[in-house]
């Protein structure tokens, strides 16, 4: 999928991608969701469904923190408190345990949640305010938003597919 360049064609990645990644997760047996199988966001390491569903929850609630803070003109600590961009993969362990106690279907729930915040969000926005100026570094709103939802659901899917063919799963 091209990258967006407005509104638009932001909202329909963003809605495109998560539809096609639910669909895959809603067909992994639920026995499966808590094993390590798949390869982990740290280089060597395992991961569950259950993680990469984590993991994703965590960036979209950063999303929605970010847009909320910019809003009200508070400073943002990128990419989170506590976090640089080159600590990723511990940032990615924080986001499995902040849901570990979520059952798989309270992870997809939420995740559905979430996901629905964003969009409502987006559909506030105007292609001036998601495209017009740069508003992280030299990124605009648009291209954040995207970098951290439609951009990593299409990694997540691409991962589960090849998980789901690896263990055969239809």
């Amino acid at each position: 999928m091209a990258v967006p360049q407005n509104k638009q064609e932001l909202l329909d990645a963003i809605r495109t991608t998560y539809q096609k990644l639910e669909a895959d997760l809603t067909t992994v047996p639920t026995e499966l969701v808590h094993e390590s199988t798949l390869p982990g966001h740290v280089q060597g390491t395992l991961m569950t469904v259950h993680n990469v569903v984590a993991y994703l929850l965590g960036w979209n609630l950063l999303v929605l923190k970010w847009c909320d803070a910019k809003a009200r003109g508070v400073t943002v600590d990128f990419p989170e408190s506590g976090y640089k961009w080159n600590q990723l993969g511990r940032l990615a362990q924080k986001f499995y345990t902040d849901h570990a106690h979520l059952s798989y279907a309270e992870l997809l729930q939420q995740m559905a949640a979430v996901h629905a915040r964003i969009v409502a969000m987006v559909e506030q926005e105007t292609d001036a305010s998601l495209y017009g100026a740069a508003w992280y570094e030299k990124y605009t709103q648009g291209r954040m938003i995207q970098f951290n939802t439609s951009s990593p659901y299409a990694n997540a899917r691409g991962r589960l597919r090849k998980w789901k063919k690896a263990n055969h799963i239809a």
